[in-house]
């Protein structure tokens, strides 16, 4: 009599080569899965602004894109790569978060793991983002303040720290 189990399941048997072969090609797969750059984007809050943020959500880099008229053409893609303040920052966990003013055509960046906060703009033909800080209004681990105190305000993007304002509603 033969054993049901052999006739309707047949055991599959791996070579030790064959198991490496596949371990390793797991292995190779992780790796390149792991140095992917994901990315999380979000558009302009500006009403009349048809610009898209983009931030990588390990480094912080900053970016953005806008589509504009070409005469003769169905359009173009506009660009800005990352200025002062908005290249690759501290590995974190960054997302983007629009304000609901829609006449603001920045975005803030957030540092999900430390509560850090900045506000980049596209400023001339390059993103840039003031210093992070904690929502407390003091620096996080990645900006250190000369001398302990903890920074107010805003910058200007030349480096000279100035009360915040607010807009006339």
């Amino acid at each position: 009599m033969t054993d049901i189990c052999q006739t309707y399941a047949p055991v599959r048997r791996f070579s030790r080569l064959s198991l490496l072969r596949r371990a390793g090609a797991a292995a190779v797969a992780l790796v390149a899965l792991s140095g992917a750059a994901p990315f999380a984007f979000a558009p302009a809050p500006q009403a009349d602004l048809n610009r898209i943020y983009r931030v990588n959500t390990a480094t912080g880099e900053m970016g953005a894109c806008q589509y504009g008229l070409k005469e003769g053409t169905i359009g173009v893609t506009f660009c800005f790569p990352a200025g002062e303040g908005a290249g690759p920052q501290a590995l974190g966990e960054y997302g983007l978060v629009g304000s609901n003013h829609t006449r603001e055509s920045g975005v803030f960046r957030v540092n999900y793991r430390t509560g850090e906060i900045s506000s980049c703009y596209v400023f001339n033909t390059h993103v840039v983002c003031t210093p992070q800080l904690s929502a407390a209004g003091t620096p996080g681990p990645s900006t250190g303040q000369p001398g302990g105190q903890p920074q107010t305000g805003v910058s200007n993007g030349n480096n000279a720290v100035q009360p915040p304002t607010t807009p006339a509603q």
